[in-house]
């Protein structure tokens, strides 16, 4: 770890509004804690940005005395590329502002801000972003990445409503970047990640959702599960794209509208979203209820912000996971056959496989049109491998791989960027296929020493 003179902190302090941490700091560790426990880093100077200002400082003492930068949102990236060892970590956690403009469907958003935060300020005007699905989430790194979640058919990937964005580069410029003004690196920036400076604002159009909508969940026994899901597959495909229903394959959690004998047995749960009119999404709960003999349900209409935070329990920070990641153009019978014999070999209770249906209006989009270039892509597979005990590392692991690989022959181009671990760098040049090279000239152009190299990196030429 980097020793740095107690003299060249203090002075560091004194041009800041945020507070700086360091390893001697009683609060050090709790600040530097990421929320996958498998990325457990000690950068040597921690600064949580109170303002852009803030950002432009780190930035120049970091230049100024060779640290290494990682970029902190939320800190809820799986490869742990928020925080470095003997670096420095640029916290914009602190950083929440929230600006709606109702009239104009516009809302300005500051790069600490979570997605709890985000649809509390949107639905309460019944207005939305279309983002994830865990409120924890930050909304940086997740449009950074491309983002997608259940409204992800009815109105496109985040970075498909983002329109601008405030940016800080790695010199210290403070820099507006749209479709008219810096719009190359705009395109970028949709889907490119932190590759290419620091965003101190994400603006967005906003569209109508809710604030109510039928959503719920609907548990198959893991038995069901290979006919339940080989009609899913060609099904939600007919469906309206106001209609959502995803995949989910693991150990029932304890949830009280289960049978406790049910609770850890494997199952394949469908958890499903509706924003259009009541009658017709209760004809299509009906359908996919007909696809075989539920052990469970819970559907009904609810807030469209507690849907949003259904998950949260089950993605609590602290855990140790490990993720995998595939686009499908179809799920294939052998693919979804691979997927639930995988399911019920898991390792841990905590483990699950998912597909999430992002068929629609993103499909629509050219794939050269912004970084995020999957526009073929109809499903997005996540193989989470979650566990608490560092002794399980290997099983769970090994478990994960071991499915990606076998499910490899089925997938289509591209990956989801924000799913992929830490050590899968060698496969960005393939998530990006076409556009790669296209986002190499953009770095080169506002980070040509890679300073800004702790991401899902793009390397300058």
């Amino acid at each position: 770890m980097n020793t740095l003179d107690p003299n060249l902190i203090s002075e560091f302090r004194s041009v800041l509004a945020g507070p700086v941490f360091t390893p001697d700091n009683d609060a050090y560790n709790a600040v530097r804690q990421l929320w996958n426990a498998t990325a457990d880093k000690h950068p040597a100077l921690i600064v949580q940005c109170w303002d852009r200002g803030d950002v432009i400082a780190a930035l120049k003492f970091a230049r100024q005395h060779q640290l290494e930068i990682a970029v902190r949102g939320a800190g809820h990236n799986i490869a742990g590329n928020a925080s470095c060892d003997g670096g420095l970590m640029i916290d914009l956690s602190n950083m929440q502002g929230i600006e709606l403009d109702q009239a104009a469907e516009r809302v300005y958003v500051q790069p600490g801000v979570i997605l709890e935060q985000l649809d509390a300020a949107t639905q309460a005007h019944g207005l939305a972003v279309p983002i994830g699905i865990n409120s924890t989430t930050g909304i940086a790194g997740l449009t950074l990445g491309g983002g997608f979640g259940w409204l992800t058919r009815q109105y496109g990937m985040t970075v498909d409503s983002l329109v601008g964005v405030e940016l800080i580069t790695v010199d210290g410029e403070i820099l507006y970047a749209n479709e008219a003004e810096n719009d190359e690196l705009f395109w970028a920036l949709r889907g490119g990640g932190g590759n290419f400076g620091i965003v101190t604002r994400f603006d967005f159009s906003l569209v109508s959702v809710g604030p109510d909508v039928l959503a719920g969940l609907m548990v198959f026994p893991l038995a069901q599960a290979d006919a339940v899901l080989k009609r899913y597959a060609e099904w939600i495909l007919t469906t309206p794209l106001t209609f959502n229903a995803w995949v989910v394959l693991r150990a029932a959690p304890p949830l009280p509208f289960l049978d406790a004998s049910l609770h850890g047995t494997p199952v394949a749960v469908i958890p499903i979203c509706h924003t259009g009119d009541l009658a017709s999404g209760e004809k299509l709960v009906d359908t996919l209820r007909s696809f075989g003999e539920p052990v469970g349900e819970h559907i009904g209409v609810m807030p469209f912000v507690d849907w949003q935070q259904a998950f949260d329990p089950m993605l609590t920070a602290g855990a140790r996971n490990y993720w995998k990641t595939h686009n499908f153009t179809q799920l294939s019978p052998e693919l979804l056959q691979l997927a639930v014999d995988f399911a019920d070999q898991q390792p841990g209770p905590e483990c699950e496989v998912f597909f999430a249906c992002i068929a629609g209006v993103s499909n629509e989009v050219a794939p050269e049109a912004m970084a995020w270039q999957a526009r073929d892509a109809k499903f997005v597979m996540n193989i989470h491998a979650r566990w608490q005990d560092i002794h399980d590392d290997g099983s769970h692991i090994d478990w994960a791989r071991a499915l990606f690989n076998a499910a490899q022959p089925y997938a289509s181009a591209g990956a989801y960027v924000n799913f992929m671990t830490e050590e899968e760098g060698g496969r960005i040049e393939s998530a990006y296929a076409d556009n790669y090279q296209r986002l190499v000239a953009v770095k080169q152009a506002y980070d040509p020493d890679n300073l800004l190299h702790f991401n899902q990196n793009i390397k300058p030429d």
